[in-house]
């Protein structure tokens, strides 16, 4: 049975890159896929070993590596970034079509461009984020919106990838990087590791999209692993984590115990080498991207909040309730294993913005590995129908809205059956693996 359920995730991964790549039903097949793959794994899962859990993972980052990137165009840009870092030159502060940088083009990155054909944009182009038919690198007026260590993996794999090769180098990065996070779930727990390991979203978004958020899901999970036994390593961690995607920097409230200004610290270093040479160009697009997706007013955030409130009060109700769930992990990691926290903060931060992009919830999936939290899965499912739904606010409101009463009831039921097993489940002195000494003379008359 644990060979069918490797199958089934095998098959699974095939049936999603195909389906995607020719546009039969996607967002059914993956949502079909997913939840076939997280079944048999609660029912067959018991007793898979590491190595079984690994190699099965390997085979399900295969299909997507014979596949240029399907869900979108980023893998290029990527790409690029570390091409233009390798020539000398910053990517925060010139842009793909930039002419003085023309011998860096090829007919993969730019199939309707030559190196020695003029684009007519310079540096001093005004920005402008569309994009352009003569190449595949998505916003090419406008310069890179990638933190630093997102930008160093980007040079390290463009520097052992030939330019021949085009995105194949970051997608078969992205699946190491993949199958590495699913060692080190496996190494905890085996059975939920398959939640990562095995899932149709991780072989879309790796190895074929080869999305950065892998990388930062892999440190995240490893922050969270080593933070009761290293909690500067895990501050470092979560802190170049943060330098890969700015999200991570969202779960710094569950490491208050745990070096957060290390955490903090890790994160503006690595921006110091190229603010000595760019300066206040350092941020390249981000700026621009945060209001272009509406997380300046509202626009086009908070599906949610938009089925019941207008654009000003959505905003103003998210940042509250940001606060509040803030406030929550802050006292709540205390108490509550650091992974839970993670997890549930995590996912709430997707259900509040609810992007229209679904990579950003591959590192919610490794957490809600990490965690035993398979509910939290429906926020990615629900962000691909999202995906498929853009333009369209009530649908991309009410997939959210679904994932979230998925979460809900899931949450409810469990500290219900939580509950009532300690009603009926008492422990007694027998079952505590302690001696009862309640019968020595020394006791008696005590108040226990």
């Amino acid at each position: 049975m644990r060979t069918l359920a490797g199958v089934v995730a095998i098959a699974g991964s095939v049936a999603v890159i195909y389906s995607a790549q020719a546009g039969w039903w996607p967002n059914v097949v993956l949502t079909i896929g997913t939840l076939a793959v997280a079944l048999v794994v609660w029912r067959f899962g018991r007793g898979l070993t590491v190595a079984a859990v690994v190699i099965v993972a390997g085979l399900c980052q295969l299909p997507g590596l014979t596949h240029a990137p399907i869900t979108s165009t980023d893998a290029y840009r990527y790409v690029w970034d570390g091409r233009v870092q390798l020539a000398g030159h910053s990517p925060y502060a010139r842009v793909p079509l930039d002419d003085t940088l023309a011998q860096l083009r090829d007919p993969i990155l730019f199939p309707g461009l030559s190196p020695t054909e003029k684009s007519g944009v310079t540096q001093q182009t005004p920005q402008d984020p569309t994009d352009d038919p003569r190449t595949r690198i998505n916003r090419p007026l406008v310069p890179t919106i990638y933190p630093p260590v997102a930008q160093a993996y980007f040079t390290v794999v463009a520097l052992v990838t030939p330019w021949s090769a085009g995105t194949l180098g970051l997608q078969i990065a992205a699946a190491l990087l993949a199958i590495a996070l699913t060692w080190l779930l496996a190494v905890q727990n085996p059975r939920w590791a398959a939640l990562w390991g095995w899932s149709p979203i991780v072989a879309l978004e790796a190895a074929n999209a080869a999305h950065v958020d892998v990388l930062a899901a892999l440190l995240i999970t490893a922050a969270v692993i080593t933070t009761a036994r290293r909690p500067k390593l895990a501050a470092v961690l979560l802190g170049a984590a943060g330098s890969v995607k700015l999200l991570p920097l969202l779960l710094l409230p569950a490491f208050r115990t745990r070096r957060p200004i290390v955490a903090v610290s890790t994160f503006i270093a690595s921006y110091v080498p190229h603010i000595l040479a760019v300066g206040t160009l350092v941020l390249g697009f981000l700026p621009g991207y945060l209001n272009q997706e509406g997380f300046d007013d509202g626009s086009s955030r908070s599906a949610i909040l938009a089925l019941l409130l207008p654009p000003e009060a959505r905003q103003l109700v998210a940042a509250l309730l940001a606060l509040t769930l803030a406030v929550l992990a802050f006292y709540r990691t205390k108490r509550d294993p650091p992974a839970l926290t993670c997890c549930w903060l995590y996912g709430a931060a997707l259900l509040i913005a609810t992007p229209t992009y679904p990579w950003y919830g591959l590192p919610l999936i490794a957490l809600a590995a990490l965690a035993h939290r398979p509910e939290w899965i429906a926020v990615p499912i629900a962000s691909y129908l999202a995906y498929a739904s853009f333009g369209h606010d009530t649908r991309q409101g009410l997939s959210y809205l679904a994932a979230a009463v998925i979460v809900v009831s899931a949450i409810t039921i469990r500290r219900r059956f939580v509950a009532e097993s300690r009603l009926t489940d008492a422990r007694s002195p027998a079952n505590t693996g302690e001696r009862d000494q309640t019968h020595r003379p020394r006791d008696l008359g005590r108040t226990r």
